[in-house]
């Protein structure tokens, strides 16, 4: 066949190309089950002939809420699409209210989830959702149909497939294939309107920056895939003859890389932070010779620049850190690594330099949901890779920094609109560029930097323009610095919420034989931890300019989390969200504590 257009050819390519016998592997009670290409393909059928037999027609939505990335979630999105219909993906852990919003807002008619888990809060509030007529699940619960019903539904009417494929004609590769609303740090969420070329396209282009050789590489997926980026690389890997494995959770991360082997994975900064700071910790607990050995090689490897640019004496020195050292990272991750894409938040450089000098290729990219999502994205061949920027635009992607230091976006992966909302459209699609929100530079070398949000860079009383972004992420070099959150917008200086590193804080204080209080509650007002933070808070700040530098700080006792409604499922922090869930704590740093 020709190259894919619309999402459901891209298993069909992968049939005729490179026919997988695990195409989409998941672990079922202890064992990884295997589904082949052709398994995957007959049962997205299967699902699609059991839709049109439940009475679903073109441009119905159906939604599906999953806790984990599974075979189940592919097999029922290419089965949804095939008849012409919408899928929409939503996050599990959103509260009820939300799940609610979007049901209706979508006026989904069918819902697959997970497990018990998500059956239970879609339960809580079905009744408030009059389009709703049934919710299957993947897994075998009571007092819920389960989504075997709809595959069996369509065994038994194989003749419908003709149907089927009448369906599959009628689609257009600029109809509208998914709504993803977005998990907005205010108000309600919006409905990305993302086409079949907007994804696929993106899928194509984003192959060419990925080494991964075609039909024999295998990759790790964990990363949410109700959200575009793990979602579109999920169609990339299937184009790429990838076999895609899915992790159990984030906790069992580190068991899986070492049962699979990936090649290639994505990951959000905060876990390639969170491995880092594991590695050092352990770093940490070494002795005499090995503890300095293990220093000498993380210090070597801060100082990496691709491309032998250190000269043969550190390259030298590298190639011994890498055999004595990195050597045993590389076998914590799986051992096989080619690439990690990284992607949805800023990446700090120092992990950039250390994974990359530790043979854990980091790829850093920049792309929005409403970018389906990739612009950009760095690759080490070519010269396509330089420390600090998101890369290079992806091919036939134009990028132009407006007057005021906008990133805005041309391109085939720019999305369709947002779903019922015109005027919030109209607001970003102007002029035919897509307006990011994100303010950047693109240097002479044609490599794209991000320096901050529009949203949320500010003035202080004094009129100076402060860049949040840029100071959280030095601070969060910090390995007592869990998250952090720069304020100070109309205040005479900027200043922050800090949520202390409280697992690191703990070992700190029994090696220095320190008696801080094990309840954050408690530990934030102990005057030694506050001295501690202020001394890494004063040697980040030497970087920044007089008026930038974090003047007073409070520290918070919660874990910042996404349950705890501080993070977006992106990791991302919600400013305002947090900024009102510690009003006290931030009018003390002001002095205006009643």
């Amino acid at each position: 066949m020709t190259d894919p257009k619309r999402l459901f050819d891209f298993p069909y390519y992968q049939l005729e190309k490179y026919p997988q016998e695990k195409s989409l592997v998941t672990k079922v009670n202890g064992t990884w089950v295997g589904t082949s290409t052709q398994e995957y393909i007959d049962q997205a059928n299967a699902i699609s002939r059991g839709l049109i037999k439940l009475g679903v027609q073109a441009n119905d939505k159906v939604a599906i809420i999953s806790m984990n990335n599974r075979t189940e979630w592919n097999i029922c999105d290419i089965g949804i699409l095939q008849t012409g219909a919408q899928d929409v993906p939503i996050y599990p852990t959103i509260s009820e209210e939300d799940y609610e919003y979007v049901l209706n807002h979508s006026e989904a008619i069918y819902c697959f989830v997970s497990c018990k888990e998500v059956f239970d809060k879609i339960n809580k509030i079905r009744a408030n959702v009059p389009s709703l007529k049934e919710v299957y699940c993947f897994d075998e619960i009571s007092g819920c149909a389960n989504w075997d019903e709809v595959k069996k539904l369509g065994n038994d009417n194989k003749d419908v497939q003709t149907e089927v494929d009448k369906r599959k004609e009628a689609v257009h590769e600029d109809d509208l294939a998914t709504l993803i609303y977005t998990s907005g740090t205010t108000g309600r969420p919006k409905g990305v309107m993302l086409s079949h070329k907007n994804i696929a396209s993106n899928a194509k282009h984003s192959e060419g920056r990925l080494p991964i050789e075609m039909g024999k590489s295998k990759a790790l997926s964990f990363l949410p895939v109700c959200h575009i980026y793990e979602r579109m690389l999920l169609y990339m890997y299937q184009y790429c003859g990838v076999s895609i494995y899915f992790a159990e959770s984030l906790e069992t991360i580190s068991d899986n890389l070492k049962e699979v082997h990936p090649h290639v994975m994505s990951a959000v900064p905060r876990l390639l932070e969170k491995v880092y700071d594991k590695i050092v910790a352990k770093g940490s607990e070494l002795e005499g010779v090995k503890k300095k050995l293990f220093y000498w090689a993380v210090e070597l490897g801060l100082k990496w620049e691709p491309y032998g640019q250190n000269g043969w004496w550190y390259e030298t020195q590298l190639k011994l850190a890498r055999k004595l050292i990195f050597s045993k990272w590389q076998e914590a991750l799986g051992g096989e690594l080619k690439a990690i894409a990284s992607g949805s938040a800023a990446l700090q450089p120092r992990l950039a330099r250390v994974f990359n000098a530790a043979n854990c290729p980091v790829m850093e990219g920049y792309g929005l949901t409403e970018t389906s999502p990739v612009v950009s994205v760095n690759d080490m061949r070519n010269h396509g890779f330089k420390i600090g920027t998101v890369g290079k635009p992806l091919p036939d992607t134009e990028v132009k920094i407006a007057d005021d230091g906008e990133i805005l976006i041309k391109g085939p992966q720019v999305m369709m609109g947002y779903y019922k909302d015109q005027e919030q459209t109209d607001e970003v699609l102007k002029g035919g560029y897509f307006h990011t929100g994100d303010i950047g530079v693109v240097d002479s070398d044609g490599f794209l930097k991000i320096t901050d949000r529009k949203k949320s860079m500010f003035k202080t009383s004094g009129g100076k323009y402060v860049a949040p972004q840029l100071i959280e992420n030095a601070m969060k070099q910090s390995q007592f610095i869990e998250q952090i959150l720069v304020v100070g917008e109309g205040e005479k200086m900027p200043a922050a919420l800090i949520q202390p590193a409280w697992e690191f804080i703990e070992n700190w204080a029994q090696k220095k034989g320190l008696d801080i209080s094990k309840d954050p509650k408690e530990a934030i007002k102990d005057e030694r931890l506050i001295a501690r933070i202020q001394k890494e808070v004063d040697t980040h700040n030497e970087r920044f300019g007089k008026w930038e530098k974090v003047k007073k700080f409070e520290l918070t006792p919660d874990v910042w989390s996404i349950e705890g409604g501080q993070l977006t499922p992106t990791m991302k922090a919600k400013r305002k969200v947090i900024k009102e869930m510690y009003k006290d704590l931030y009018e003390r740093i002001y002095d205006r504590a009643s």
